[in-house]
């Protein structure tokens, strides 16, 4: 089937659209403004929506685009960092070199990762400890799309996606003979040393290339005080008190583990990629392929209360073919065809010291389908088809799962009805899906279907009042269903459950996005009713030391709300003064009444903009709340308040061209950890940061 599949993509028969492509490169050769990177001319203007069907996907899936100085500020090594402080996002944080996002309280298989609309096709979803095959550094936008819509990525986008759109494949036709874009940083709390660069020529007759490429290496983080949280360094203390007669090697050990400051040890990191593209455009139509590589080395803080071993660190690389076709059909009932697919083959080593451990080979593909219809049809939508595959082989003698293979094929539609002044949105997915682990003789297929309706009033001020409702299926992982053995690099034994079921939920959504007024507004309440609902539950049991996480199943609620207001202060011909104001809650509990392990807390977020000429000044306020809602054997994590300020200064008159960016994070030094992070009791957030970067584009 792959192999066929595969003939299919080549000849053209299977097409899909890009999201990115959708909304820049429709219109070949046709650059999207400058003043996307204008924050002083956009003042929080529209949200630039990448997605297959829609002009105006936010309509069932709220949406937040991360992108020009606000991505300068933000960048950092992993992707779930530079989008923590985005309204209903958090992260994982294992580890500074391992982060992924958490959108209103979900992670791992229930968020998609997505590089120009097809997944990252890597191992970051098999375990919080392994780092997503994504260099940000060379993203143009990242996207964030939360809700039921979602569920047209995959089933498994029950939190949401987020969506890393660079131009690994031309996306237009570059108007100069070389256009150059570079980001070169520094910081002193990671020690920070980090340069990209990306260069984009017109190649003639309709052809376009592409290269990319970066490099970064941070030291081991600075962290305000104990590396230890109080809880534990006093339990670690009272431990090696009561073994200073009996063993007085493990005792000292413990002592050492719990006064560790300042520093979290072994958390360093080295990464680099490079990617090569080129794309022929023809019209509206395209066709465009590319290649690229990413490698990253980075260590993994050690969990106490153990004999001190070798340090762990984790080697990761990938390759990576990616192809895009476009191909417009004219004045029709459909308007185009468009496809998008990937291959990877990745391996993710666990190094104990010098000495190779548990290495995770991963081989696969996904590839999306989609028909788009014309707007003159009445109704506009599309309809598509993905495929995916991937072969995980798991090998050393810290073997945690079998050799395992994962298939799905799935149909997939979105559809919107205007109604007047109200809008009808409607989408579909039905997936079939496979798992087997040959050597176990283990095969289950699982068949899912989702759905999606919504309603949304346009009111004449601008504002869109709407809501959703939403049912939703997604089959199990294979991490969830074959796991078992101990992890060196999460230091716990892990479990999974064969026999899972199928997860499924039924909710919806209430919301006003839209302007309101001068201000631009965005609040979202959900909630989620789950049937069989998969997690990871700490049982507070032990083998050989290490705590034993076991996959579970049953019902359980979500809900929460989320919120961001960005209002004009002061907007005269020199100056502009702004405020933005983010706020983020989810609750989250199992049909006992007991809590989703690693939830995070009630968030709040304030900045202050201002702008005068070549000048922009920024200061915030990131607050997170205490977090003692937490799952059996799962320690409470204190709030936190951070304080950040920024100064960006465009030396070159008339234009963006060149952006120097200074700014301060954690200015007061706190102790802050996530909630949501394994990890959390001895890997705390960054200490006092002072960074500085240079972004150039000609």
């Amino acid at each position: 089937m792959r192999g066929s599949l595969a003939l299919l993509f080549t000849s053209g028969a299977i097409a899909w659209i890009d999201p990115a492509f959708a909304q820049e490169a429709s219109q070949a050769g046709q650059p999207p403004s400058d003043s996307d990177d204008d924050l002083h001319n956009r003042e929080g203007g529209e949200i630039i929506v990448t997605a297959t069907g829609l002009k105006r996907l936010d309509m069932l899936a709220g949406t937040t685009a991360v992108e020009g100085l606000e991505l300068q500020r933000s960048q950092a090594v992993q992707i779930g960092e530079v989008l923590m402080n985005q309204p209903g996002v958090s992260m994982s944080g294992f580890a500074p070199g391992a982060s992924r996002p958490v959108l209103r309280g979900f992670s791992g298989n229930r968020v998609k990762l997505l590089i120009d609309g097809i997944g990252s096709i890597d191992a970051s979803n098999v375990s919080d400890d392994h780092a997503v095959a994504v260099d940000p550094f060379n993203a143009e936008r990242i996207d964030i799309l939360r809700g039921p819509a979602v569920l047209l990525y995959g089933s498994q986008a029950i939190g949401g996606a987020v969506n890393i759109i660079d131009k690994r494949i031309p996306l237009r036709l570059p108007e100069e003979t070389v256009h150059f874009d570079g980001l070169v940083s520094g910081n002193t709390a990671a020690d920070l040393r980090q340069g990209a660069a990306s260069f984009d020529m017109p190649l003639g007759q309709g052809f376009a290339a592409h290269l990319d490429g970066g490099y970064s290496r941070t030291g081991d983080l600075k962290v305000p005080g104990f590396t230890v949280a109080g809880p534990l360094r006093r339990d670690l203390l009272a431990r090696a008190g009561s073994l200073e007669a009996s063993d007085p090697s493990l005792a000292a050990a413990l002592r050492r583990q719990a006064t560790q400051r300042d520093v979290l040890p072994n958390s360093g990191s080295q990464t680099w990629s490079v990617t090569g593209g080129a794309a022929f455009f023809s019209g509206d139509s395209n066709l465009g392929a590319s290649l690229g590589y990413y490698d990253t080395t980075y260590g993994v803080p050690a969990r106490p209360a153990s004999e001190e071993a070798e340090p762990v660190h984790i080697g990761l690389q990938q390759w990576r073919g990616d192809l895009r076709a476009v191909l417009a059909l004219g004045a029709g009932l459909f308007d185009r065809i468009e496809s998008r697919a990937a291959y990877s083959h990745y391996q993710h080593t666990e190094f104990e010291g010098d000495t190779p451990g548990t290495t995770f080979n991963v081989e696969g593909m996904e590839a999306r389908a989609e028909l788009v219809q014309t707007e003159r049809s009445g109704w506009s939508g599309s309809t598509g088809l993905q495929y995916t595959f991937r072969h995980l082989d798991t090998v050393g003698e810290e073997r945690v799962q079998p050799r395992n293979l994962s298939e799905s094929i799935a149909l997939f539609a979105l559809q919107e009805v205007p109604l007047g002044a109200f809008r009808m949105q409607l989408a579909g997915r039905y997936e079939h899906a496979s798992v087997s682990a040959p050597e176990l003789r283990f095969d289950r297929r699982f068949s899912t279907v989702s759905g999606a309706l919504g309603l949304t009033y346009s009111m004449p001020s601008g504002l869109d009042i709407g809501i959703n409702a939403n049912r939703v299926s997604r089959a199990p992982s294979p991490e969830e269903l074959l796991t078992d053995g101990y992890h060196e690099a999460t230091q716990a034994y892990e479990r999974g459950d064969p026999s899972l079921k199928p997860e499924r939920a039924v909710g919806g959504e209430l919301f006003a996005r839209g302007r309101l007024g001068p201000a631009d507004v965005s609040v979202t309440g959900f909630y989620n009713r789950f049937t069989g609902y998969i997690y990871e539950a700490n049982t507070g049991q032990f083998i050989d030391g290490a705590p034993v996480l076991q996959q579970m199943q049953g019902d359980a609620d979500y809900y929460g709300a989320e919120g961001e207001l960005d209002m004009p202060l002061v907007r005269t011909d020199g100056l502009s003064l702004k405020s933005e104001l983010r706020a983020s809650w989810v609750r989250a509990k199992l049909g006992d009444g007991s809590n989703v392990p690693r939830i995070p807390p009630l968030a709040l977020f304030g900045a202050l903009e201002g702008a005068a000429g070549a000048w922009t000044a920024r200061g915030e306020v990131a607050w997170a709340g205490r977090q003692d809602k937490v799952a059996a054997n799962e320690t409470p994590t204190d709030g936190y308040t951070f304080v950040n300020a920024s100064l960006a200064w465009r030396p070159l008159r008339g234009n963006d061209n060149v952006t120097l960016l200074l700014k301060a994070e954690n200015i007061f030094n706190v102790t802050g950890r996530l909630a949501t992070s394994l990890t959390k009791d001895y890997t705390p957030l960054p200490g006092r940061d002072f960074e500085a970067s240079v972004r150039v584009s000609f």
